[in-house]
This record gives structure tokens, sequence and C-alpha cells, in this order.
């Protein structure tokens, strides 16, 4: 042990009085430090500080290794440095390794450097895991080192070293995150960097400083860097010459590839799983949603019905901060980002309370689009492109909806945040069984287990809304409808299993919608205390009374107003539907195009003043329901024909407006009526200090004209601005 503590003293020592030393340890690091603390706009966001310390940790890391050991090294045998300790009872484990423990002294000091200047200068945070960063760091600089001495084994002059190096060091500088995010580059560089040992240490180091994540996430990578460690003294003892003269031949070389080799492993893994390259895009995502950003000069609707004529959102880490009256005249010393949005409305994010995503909303010439398996995802991309950044879904596949949902909230996918309402409790033949005809028979069967519960009794029923809460539902829909002669008559689920259903759902905490078509449905589902009554009645006037007993329970009524006008305009052959500007933005052009080749089909005869009728009465419910008090909900039933994903609440309000209903109640329905109604009001759906900062702006007053809601300026997601065309580009690498 003498020996080892000897060399470590005199290398210190040495180290202190070596300039180049000093450099690639302290300043060469501090000015990529403060560079980039300017370039990220490091006081407008803690996780930008973070990240900015994680790149010059790296750089530092890298120069420390590959310079300050490895080409240290080399110089010492070249002046004949080495060939002094010859002589001495000294081996080559001593030097290695004092090398190494000396390397991390030194280096040590800029790490508590970064974390002083980055709280004092730029007021972030200390991380929660600052123990897991320092142990981590450790672990990767003697092990970026040891690398280092191994190169300086391998190589026989100072020329051969600097080539060696530069090819190890400059793709590790440049494709590791170092220099520029990972998450920015094309996939298949991401994939390259996944094969370098030093993007290991960088997506750690993030994980740790922006994720909170500590070192037992982070396993594999301290694994394969003391793997590392332990091969690269091995050979670096085993290669070890003292002098210049000791020539070793050029085959000696292929031992990096052997320190290497865990990375490589590694490397073919990620390839395979891209599991790196998925955690990489979220810690970017969670980067960009903690950045501090000012909105200044805006009118704000509040979502509750209250409005704010001139005042300003200030949004940090994710969180609506503070909400002013009055634009705060002194901006400079909030530390962010400053937009002017005079002219413009903001608002909380709408929300679309009836979807069903699995359906288009229209009609495909090649079948094969319909299958594809990034349709979906693309539909709540396009939902979040429109101002819509929430979405109830009503019917669809279980699997997939909690799926989706998790690659939403997780980050991996940038859409509309889904809360999964269903499968749907019908009777056998009852409405919407009807449709899984559509489905290849080999798949009838499995979608049907995904799509609908079908219970005979009512304890059965008790147990499936047990079984889809265990599942992590978000809320449980049941279908109360016979049909009619038009449009098809459907077995109707028994009225006792469906009050098992919703009562159960209220037991397990899980707020019920109901699928009504006539008014005898909304009493029934009204007597059972549902949560919200969807469509209301397509056949006939819902009584006042019956209204009035919806206001007393708490009951929403979520008209789908859209729906109907689609069916309506599919019968008379109507195309405007398809021309609306923001529609044929985020609309798949195939399917629009098609859609309205459809459109131009003959159709059978139809008598306007019966589908004028039809229409009336659901303008008439809607209305009744609104002059009774009850809680109106915007859904649009999109993915029914028409109803194309996308701005659809927009155009729900539009027709609620046309019909007599004022746009200030429009907009809180779509708003904080709907958090309220999916329980998600503590989060979204109004502008308030503490909620989550996801909202949109409008150019001019949706107030004055309900359709300046399609005329998005900005959308803001949990804190992240949207780059909305970027939304459709998610799924090419």
């Amino acid at each position: 042990m003498r020996p080892y503590l000897a060399q470590i003293s005199s290398t210190l020592r040495l180290m202190g009085r070596d300039r180049s030393v000093l450099f690639f340890s302290y300043l060469f690091p501090l000015v990529f430090f403060f560079l980039f603390a300017q370039l990220f706009d490091g006081k407008q966001s803690a996780a930008a500080m973070a990240q900015v310390i994680t790149m010059v940790l790296i750089i530092g890391v890298l120069g420390n290794g590959f310079f300050g050991a490895g080409m240290r090294a080399v110089q010492d045998r070249e002046t004949n440095v080495l060939r002094r300790f010859k002589v001495t009872p000294v081996g080559a484990g001593p030097i290695i390794v004092a090398s190494l423990v000396s390397g991390l002294v030194s280096f040590l000091p800029v790490v508590v450097l970064f974390f002083l200047f980055a709280e004092r200068l730029y007021h972030m945070p200390l991380p929660h895991k600052l123990l897991s960063v320092f142990v981590f760091v450790s672990i990767g600089l003697i092990a970026f080192r040891s690398i280092g001495m191994v190169v300086a084994a391998v190589v026989n002059s100072a020329q051969e070293a600097g080539i060696l190096t530069q090819i190890l060091y400059l793709p590790m500088l440049f494709l590791s995150g170092a220099t520029f995010p990972v998450s920015i580059m094309p996939g298949w560089v991401q994939v390259i960097a996944q094969f370098i040992p030093a993007t290991y240490l960088y997506q750690g180091l993030e994980s740790i400083m922006i994720g909170g994540a500590g070192l037992g996430s982070n396993i594999v990578s301290v694994v394969a860097l003391l793997i590392t460690l332990a091969v690269a003294l091995i050979i670096g003892i085993k290669l070890f010459r003292w002098e210049k003269e000791e020539k070793i031949s050029n085959t000696a070389k292929l031992w990096i590839l052997g320190v290497l080799a865990p990375f490589f492993l590694m490397g073919l893994y990620q390839a395979r799983t891209k599991q790196n390259i998925e955690q990489a895009k979220i810690l970017a995502r969670q980067a960009a949603r903690n950045r501090s950003v000012l909105f200044q000069n805006t009118k704000i609707f509040i979502g509750n019905g209250a409005v704010i004529p001139n005042g300003a959102v200030l949004i940090r880490e994710g969180k609506i901060a503070e909400v002013y009256n009055t634009p705060p005249a002194d901006t400079k010393s909030l530390n962010a980002e400053v937009v002017d949005a005079s002219g413009k409305t903001l608002m909380p994010g709408l929300i679309d309370m009836h979807v069903h995503f699995g359906a288009p909303g229209g009609v495909y010439k090649d079948a094969s689009k319909y299958a594809d398996p990034n349709a979906v995802k693309r539909r709540l991309a396009a939902y979040l492109y429109s101002g819509v950044t929430a979405v109830r879904s009503t019917g669809d596949l279980l699997d997939q909806s909690l799926q989706l949902r998790e690659e939403v909230d997780s980050g991996r996918y940038l859409g509309a945040q889904l809360f999964a309402c269903g499968p749907l409790f019908t009777a056998e033949g009852g409405h919407p069984e009807e449709l899984l005809k559509y489905f290849p028979e080999s798949m009838r069967k499995t979608a049907k287990a995904q799509f609908v519960r079908q219970p005979k009794s009512a304890q059965q029923a008790r147990d499936q809304v047990d079984a889809l809460k265990r599942s992590g539902v978000d809320c449980i829909k049941s279908v109360l409808d016979a049909g009619n002669e038009k449009w098809g008559l459907f077995n109707r689920l028994d009225t006792g299993i469906y009050a098992a259903v919703i009562a159960q759902a209220k037991k397990d905490g899980l707020p019920s919608a109901t699928h009504t078509g006539s008014s005898s449905d909304v009493k029934d589902a009204v007597d059972a205390g549902t949560n919200s009554v969807e469509h209301g009645s397509m056949v006939d006037l819902i009584p006042d009374a019956l209204f009035a007993a919806m206001k007393q329970k708490g009951i929403a009524y979520d008209p789908t107003v859209s729906v109907f006008e689609g069916i309506v305009d599919m019968e008379t052959g109507n195309p405007e539907l398809l021309n609306r500007s923001l529609l044929q933005q985020v609309g798949p052009l195939d399917l629009i195009d098609s859609t309205r080749e459809l459109l131009k089909g003959e159709k059978d005869p139809v008598q306007p003043e019966a589908m004028q009728a039809f229409f009336s009465r659901i303008e008439q419910n809607l209305m009744s329901a609104y002059k009774s008090g009850v809680t109106l909900i915007t859904g649009s039933d999109a993915g029914n024909m028409l109803v194309i994903h996308g701005p659809t609440v927009q155009h729900e309000m539009e027709l609620w407006v046309k019909a007599g209903i004022p746009a200030s109640v429009a907009l809180q329905a779509a708003t904080y009526n709907a958090a309220r109604v999916l329980r998600a009001d503590e989060r979204i759906g109004l502008i308030q200090k503490g909620r989550e900062a996801t909202f949109i702006l409008v150019d001019g007053d949706p107030l004055e004209d309900i359709s300046n809601t399609e005329h998005i300026y900005s959308v803001v997601f949990r804190g992240e601005r949207i780059n909305r065309p970027d939304l459709f580009t998610q799924d090419k690498d």
C-alpha cells in the first residue's frame, strides 16, 4: 500500500505544476460551462442548466481521461520520466493506479465548481441525488482514465498517441451528447451513438440530473464502466513500458477493442431495443418542459368563465407559476423568456370528451391504411396540433388505449393526453357490437374481448368493472340504446345489470359515461346516477323535468352535435365539413380526398324536412339542457363519418353557438367543465397557479367569434411549447 500512496502523492504534486493538466481539468470544461449556459439560456430553466452540467462533465471526463492520463503517460515515457521509476521498487501497478486516483482527486473540485456556479449564478437547485452524481462521475472518470492509459500502452510514439486518441475522443465528444443533444440527431446516428462508452456516461448523468434516477437505474452502465476499468487495468499493467525504446507491435492496438467490448455488446442490444434512444427522447422532452416562459400582454380566459382583459402567465418547470391581472413591468427579474402575445387570447387546452381514435372519421381507397400501426398515434398528434390537449376515448380497443396513453404520459410520443373510457358495457347483440363485422374474421374474437363487455348478471357486471379498474382505465362507459327503424335496431342492456355497472364504478372511484339514444334511455341513465349522458336523444325531445333531475344530481350532458351533423351531411352529400382550413392541415389528405369522392356518389332520396327536423331536435335538447342549468361538456364522437380527428372541439363549439349557446358557456364546457368530469381539474382546465402549463394561444378573441379557436398561434403542453409541424414526423427517423 505504501508504494501506491507514495506514488499518488508524487503524481498529485507533478499534476499541480503541469499547465496542460490544469487546462484540461479546469479551464477547458469551465469555458464550455459558461458557453453552454448562455447558449441554453440557463437562467430560464433548471433542467437546461442540469443538461449543461451533464455536457461539460462529459467534456471534462473525456479530456481528463484521454489527455490528462493517456497523452500525459506517453509524454512521460517520451521524456524519460518513467525511466527514473524503473530503478525504484515501484512497479507498473502503483503508477497506473496513482494516475487514476490523482486524476479523480484533481477533477472533483471542478464538479463542485459547476454546481456552485449553477446554483449561485443560474439559480439551479441542487439535484435530489447529488451523491449519486458524484459517485457516477467518479466511476466514469477512472474508467476513462484507464482507457487513456491503455492508449498510452499500445502506441509507440506521441504521434501515434495523438492519432489514436483523436479516433476515440472525437466520436465520443460529438456523438455522446456532450456537445449536441442525442435526441436531435438522425435516427441512424443515435443508433451508432449506442456503441460509444461516453453515451452511457452522458445518459446516466442526465437521468440522475434531470430524471431524478439513482445509481440503481443506471446499474448496467455502472457495471460496464467497472468492467472496462478492470480490463483496462489488467491490459495497462501487462503492456506497460518504461522507456521509449521499448517498442510494441501494431497488433497490440487491438487491445483497445477488448477494453471497449462491453459497450459493443450494449450497443448491439440498444440497436435492437432502442431503449436508450427512447429514454434520451423522454429526458429531452422533460428538459423542454421545464423552461421558464412569460406570456405577456394577452387576454386570458381562465376556464371557469372569468376573464382577464390584459394580463400575463408565467410558467416554470411545467407548471403555471403565476397569473398576472396586469402585465409585470419588470420582466428581467423573472429570468424567463418573454413572449409578447398582444392581440391574442390565452386559454386552457381544449378537451374532447367523446372520441373513437381507432376509426378515421372517413374512408380510405387503400384498405391497408386502416391497419397502419401509426395511424392512431397520428390522430392524437392531430388533436394536439389543433389545440385539443386532452381527449376521452369512449370506445376503443383496451390494450391499445392503455399503451397509447402510457406513450403520451411518459413523453415517448407527443400527442393529446388520453383518458381511456372503455371497453363498452352493452347487451349481446347491442350497439356497437355491429361494428365488429368490419374486422377481419380472424381478429373478431380478440377485438370483441378488447372492445365490449357483455355481462349476463349484475355480479358479473361488478366483477368486470373491478377488472377494468385494475387494468387502469380512467372511466367506465355503458350503452343504453335500442336503436331505431332508420339506422337499425339493437338489443338493449338490462337496466338491472346497467345499474350494477354504474354502482360498482362509483364504488371503485371511477367516473361513468352512458351512451343514450332516446329520452327513456336518458331517464334510466339519470336514475342509475351516471356521471355523464352521451348524445342524449336522437328520436325525441328530452323533457325539462329530466334535465332538472340531471342538474340536481350533477350529471353532465355531452350532446355530440358534430356526429349528428355528420349524419345529416352524409345523407345529403354535403362536403362542407372537409373544407375547413385547420382540418386540412391535420387530416390525412388521402382520407379527405377519398371521403370527398364518396360524398359525390349517388344518394338515396332524402327528405330535407326530415333531416332538418332530426337535427333541430338535437339543437333543442342542447338548448333545454343549457336553460335547465345542466353542466355541459364538449364531445364530438370523432371517428364517425365526417368527424375527422383534429379540430373537433372547435367545430362542436361553433355548432353550439350557432344553436344559441353563448360562446363563454361553450368555452367553459370545453375546458373547466370537461376537466371536472374527467376528475382532472386539479391539473388541467384552468389557467391558475399550480396547475399544469397546458394551454393554447389563439389569434383574436373567441368570446367575440368562436371560430377564432381554430386560429392557433401556439400550443403549450405541460410546459413545452410545441413545434406543431414536428408532431407529424415523430415516427420518421
